[in-house]
């Protein structure tokens, strides 16, 4: 044997780890590829109630004390400590720790809105004008204090990155109705002033589903997904022959790893194909009516706005995509809580009460659940000053508000209720993972039964602890 091939022990005992350590690692990719596939074949479990999902995600923690826990007997109690029974040893953020916790009243008025007597502010009369399709859940319950972990759990069921986003686990499951559009696609608000609460990409992200899954954001740009547009000079068929060679490029990569990512990056690719026709008619809002743009308000005609994202979010609809989220950042009240929280109520109001009402009158409300709220409350101890107009409030994990509408959801309901600060939950608790649960079950999954195999577990967007469907808030 030449010195050339000349093979020592230590070297056939290195090659010989490595090439079964290759084996082991072709046959667990191949049966968590088969198991994943396996249990695709199985959804829904039964026949949903809702087929697609509008996500209106309020980034920063929306005031349930101004928007819809109308408290009227804390006007007594203005300024006075809150009492530690209430309290409980509870934790507050370092912004508050150090001030004594004093009860600050709500600022608007509230009176019931349409024949189901809903109490909501007078900060938000365009949903209270719909009142009648809108199921307010009061006793909405987390446990992460801090913006980043509560919205990152909010939406994916876990306080740290990492997991697939709920809308990840509704393309995993269900997939699209449009082969020319993402199943899932995340639109974000270009505010008047910048945010200083980031809005994370791992939001809508796949985790450790297949990248194929992870939303798509579009922009409020010339290019509305980047990356989308080809160079100058790149023809149609020219673009179509690259790509189909770099399918056959990637088909024998994965002959040879068996890596499903190879697989997802052919997918992923002939998607970008397909969006670079589809895309610029979705965004083209030239043929939307006059009484269009003045249903959702003013904003409406500016793109990036909360307002024009809530008409594109039913044009995806209308075209079949599972699940549009939009991101409206700066609900984050530490002060000037009149007037930043009613810039925002002013932002969103109009828009998200036009937008159930355009689904219901063209046919598509009764298949699509649309949802409202952001990841916590706010605290009833005033923040600064109770007495300035600049006081605001603090965060609040243990109570808060969200609403739903649409698919299978009893119109004109409010279920559960917080003690009279507004500060725990008095009855009827529906932590996240609760809404979670409930979610799944409208699009016909048994969230248990939903799951993917992950560094030897079976993941799932609801975890171990035990998760409910919300049942009497459904139609």
């Amino acid at each position: 044997m030449s010195s050339g091939t000349h093979l020592t022990r230590r070297k056939f005992l290195e090659h010989g780890a490595m090439a079964l350590g290759a084996v082991a690692l072709d046959v667990m990719l191949a049966r968590e590829t088969r198991a994943s596939l396996a249990q695709r074949e199985e959804f829904p479990h039964f026949t949903p109630k809702a087929k697609r999902v509008i996500f209106l995600t309020q980034s920063g923690g929306p005031s349930q004390l101004e928007l819809f826990d109308p408290k009227p007997g804390l006007t007594r109690l203005e300024g006075t400590p809150l009492p530690p029974s209430v309290r409980g040893g509870q934790r507050v953020t370092g912004m508050t720790a150090g001030q004594p916790q004093l009860v600050l009243p709500a600022r608007p008025s509230f009176a019931p809105r349409g024949e189901c007597g809903m109490e909501l502010s007078e900060w938000i009369p365009r949903l209270g004008g719909i009142a009648d399709d809108l199921c307010l859940v009061r006793s909405m319950t987390t446990d992460e204090i801090n913006h980043a972990p509560a919205m990152t759990k909010f939406l994916t069921g876990h306080q740290l990155p990492g997991r697939p986003s709920l809308g990840a686990w509704a393309s995993y499951g269900l997939g699209s109705e449009n082969r020319d559009l993402p199943d899932y696609m995340a639109l974000l608000s270009r505010l008047k002033r910048g945010s200083d609460q980031p809005l994370y990409d791992h939001y809508w992200g796949s985790g450790f589903l297949p990248s194929i899954h992870q939303g798509v954001k579009l922009r409020a740009a010339a290019e509305p997904v980047l990356y989308l547009k080809d160079a100058p000079g790149m023809t149609r068929s020219l673009r179509r022959a690259q790509l189909d060679g770099l399918a056959e490029l990637n088909r024998r990569r994965h002959a040879a790893t068996h890596d499903p990512e190879t697989l997802t990056r052919i997918e992923q690719y002939e998607m970008a194909y397909r969006m670079q026709a589809s895309v610029p008619e979705l965004t083209d809002l030239s043929n939307e009516t006059e009484s269009t743009f003045e249903r959702y308000g003013p904003d409406s005609r500016r793109p990036g706005t909360y307002a024009s994202n809530c008409i594109l979010a039913r044009r995806m609809i209308e075209r079949g995509v599972r699940f549009v989220q939009l991101f409206h950042p700066d609900w984050d009240h530490h002060s000037r809580l009149t007037s930043w929280c009613t810039q925002r109520c002013r932002d969103t109001d109009q828009p998200s009460a036009a937008l159930i009402t355009d689904l219901k009158e063209r046919g598509l409300l009764e298949d699509t659940l649309v949802i409202w709220g952001g990841e916590f409350g706010r605290s009833v101890a005033g923040q600064g000053d109770w007495a300035s107009p600049e006081a605001g409030r603090d965060h609040h994990p243990r109570c808060f508000s969200v609403l739903l509408a649409g698919a299978g959801i009893q119109g004109g309901t409010v279920y559960g209720s917080t003690d009279e600060f507004s500060f725990n939950v008095a009855e009827n608790p529906v932590h996240v993972r609760d809404l979670h649960a409930t979610i799944l079950h409208l699009l016909g999954i048994e969230h248990e039964r939903f799951t993917f195999r992950s560094q030897g577990l079976d993941m799932r967007l609801t975890g171990v602890e035990k998760a409910r469907v919300v049942t009497e808030i459904l139609s």
